[in-house]
């Protein structure tokens, strides 16, 4: 049996977790107070699981994170992987977190906010360090057809013909910063349409590998922790990432060295950076996005949530709606 055939339900109850607690703070402006408190709910709810989980991502380095730092043991069985495989019941998995992808946007009440979590067997999670990366994703229209070292207008050129469109035809997602002004003027050169979003490239990044979202692609550079979380989406969904770890200042690349990343030109693949077997993905979405709704709240304490689940080993995409009534005399509604 499957890791995910016995964790399902439990990995998409922490990722609600966590989505409700956000979703709770939602446009109070305090997006440190909105991590936090998601943060806290995910681990609390990763610890009541019968595994030995091991964050292979999570909130940054222990000296800076107090819960789900890098490193951090979760779950029932947590500092036991040996005796957990030996009890046979418990599971021994790594695991991706992000609580919060888009604290501004919860803080400040935008869309496209989600609650996220990974996992798969040991090792198969690469453990990028906290640092940035530079990125391309696709879905599998435009799988293989990528080169992170080819020019911008090249790539748009090669997407297009995977889709049978021409490039004026393309949306590309790409995050708005200053760093970026570059690769928006190709973008723009070249003749794609350009969807500049604050935050939320990992969101991004799973709605360029869906069908009917409108965009065919995102380009840039973010977060290493979120380009894992990425690729596991992908493998999920049979798009593909390609990334180079890039490091801004001597300490990044310091870290870099101490978690063993000597070689800065290196190409991630997909498989690269999620190469386990068994993976799973969990998203619940904090606020509307373009997959996923955000929490919703009723009186007398009642919630709904919308989370997408995806399994690698059984090759099933799930979408999964669920309505929490704290009060039994509140009506339903599936609207």
């Amino acid at each position: 049996m499957t890791l995910d055939r016995i964790f399902e339900q439990d990995f998409i109850r922490v990722t609600e977790r966590a989505a409700v607690a956000a979703a709770q703070t939602m446009g109070r402006g305090d997006r440190h107070g909105s991590d936090q408190v998601a943060v806290e709910a995910m681990r609390a709810e990763l610890d009541t699981l019968d595994i030995a989980g091991r964050v292979v991502i999570g909130e940054g380095e222990r000296d800076e994170a107090p819960m789900l730092y890098v490193g951090e043991e979760v779950g029932r069985h947590k500092g036991r992987p040996e005796a957990a495989r030996a009890e046979g019941g418990a599971a021994v998995v790594d695991i991706a977190v992000d609580p919060l992808e888009g604290t501004n946007l919860c803080a400040f009440g935008e869309p496209g906010a989600i609650a996220v979590l990974a996992a798969a067997e040991q090792g198969g999670l690469l453990h990028a360090p906290d640092i940035y990366m530079d990125k391309i994703v696709v879905g599998r229209t435009a799988r293989g057809r990528v080169n992170l070292d080819a020019p911008v207008a090249e790539n748009l050129r090669n997407i297009a013909d995977a889709f049978g469109r021409e490039v004026s035809d393309l949306t590309v997602v790409v995050l708005e910063r200053e760093r970026h002004a570059e690769l928006i003027a190709d973008i723009r050169e070249a003749g794609a349409r350009i969807r500049l979003i604050r935050d939320g490239d990992l969101s991004a990044g799973i709605a360029a590998a869906v069908r009917g979202t409108g965009i065919q692609a995102t380009f840039g550079i973010g977060g290493a922790p979120e380009g894992v979380l990425t690729a596991a989406a992908m493998r999920c969904l049979g798009g593909e990432i390609v990334a180079r770890l890039v490091a801004t200042d001597d300490a990044q690349k310091e870290r870099m060295e101490r978690l063993g990343f000597t070689d800065g030109s290196k190409v991630y693949s997909t498989t690269d950076l999620a190469p386990g077997d068994e993976i799973l993905f969990s998203a619940t979405g904090v606020t509307d996005g373009e997959l996923l709704k955000g929490v919703r709240f009723f009186g007398g304490g009642g919630r709904r949530t919308s989370t997408l689940f995806m399994s690698y080993s059984r090759k099933i995409i799930r979408f999964v709606d669920t309505i929490f009534r704290e009060d039994e005399s509140m009506p339903v509604r599936f609207l």
